[in-house]
């Protein structure tokens, strides 16, 4: 049983100051051209894609779309906070313009959602410190893509997760939290109900596999996947389509966050609740089996 120290939680009780309110996201750019502005140059792309972990593993069996996320080891410290959301919403896009209607042709009807597989390898409370970033990507997910995730399935999940959670669960839509499931272990028997082995992210294929990052299987995390292949090279053809006379510039897509509203209270009163339940040593008395996504 993991024990959480005095200085976790005072580093916890600091983070109350910065959590900003459920945002509403307002883009700078147009999102119809984000396919046509890489990250550049590849390098800064290839920091991105090892800091911001997330792929696109197969296909369940229903022709859906599983993407793969590595939660807990997700460092984003190797860009700006810009280039890690435009790297999001192009994902999101890609999978929307690229991905979802090619399926829909192949199966012969319309797949309009995909499947999320969060891997929780690796995470510590300190992950909390990038929960401004996280909480805009959710949110962009939340109003932008509302419908566009069938399910998302936790794996991986230590002692701490259930903190962690009751930090993020008010950030996100209530119809969010409903799709979301616990699993246990690595989720392997439960996946493969609803997908071939080929399609299951690495960290879901044994038990005790270790690290997000490192897998004997392939790891759709890396910028070598095809997946990541065919999306950095097709974002570079629009971009030449877009401005076929002009080489490709550096930038990245800026969103502006709104100040912090009365919404910011209840937020600051949920973490302060889970600090008191942290100082009397009761949330990491509980296994994953324990969790529960639903409201209280």
């Amino acid at each position: 049983m993991g024990i959480v120290s005095q200085e976790a939680i005072l580093e916890l009780q600091a983070l109350m100051d910065s959590v900003e309110e459920p945002l509403n996201i307002t883009f700078q750019n147009t999102i119809d051209d984000i396919l046509a502005k890489p990250i550049v140059p590849t390098e800064l792309y290839g920091a991105v894609r090892d800091s911001q972990l997330i792929g696109m593993s197969g296909y369940s069996r229903e022709g859906l779309p599983v993407f793969a996320i590595g939660v807990g080891l997700s460092t984003f410290d190797k860009a700006s906070v810009h280039y890690y959301v435009q790297s999001h919403i192009q994902i999101n896009e890609y999978r929307d313009r690229v991905i979802l209607p090619s399926a829909s042709k192949k199966h012969g009807r319309p797949i309009t959602t995909c499947i999320k597989v969060l891997d929780m390898t690796g995470l510590k409370l300190s992950a909390l410190s990038k929960i401004k970033l996280l909480t805009i990507i959710s949110t962009i997910d939340d109003l932008n893509y509302p419908e566009k995730t069938n399910t998302y399935y936790i794996v991986n999940a230590p002692y701490i997760f259930s903190a962690c959670w009751k930090v993020v669960k008010p950030l996100l839509q209530e119809r969010t939290r409903k799709k979301i499931q616990v699993l246990p272990g690595c989720g392997r028997d439960e996946l493969l109900k609803i997908m071939d082995i080929a399609s299951l992210p690495h960290f879901c294929r044994k038990d005790g596999s270790g690290s997000s990052r490192n897998s004997e299987n392939e790891n759709c995390f890396s910028l070598d996947h095809p997946f990541h292949q065919q999306l950095y090279s097709y974002i570079k053809q629009q971009s030449l389509i877009t401005e076929p006379a002009q080489p490709i510039k550096q930038g990245s897509f800026h969103v502006d966050l709104p100040e912090p509203a009365a919404e910011e209270t209840e937020i600051a009163k949920s973490l302060e609740s889970e600090l008191q339940k942290f100082e009397k040593g009761n949330m990491l008395s509980k296994s994953t089996d324990s969790i529960k996504i639903d409201d209280d």
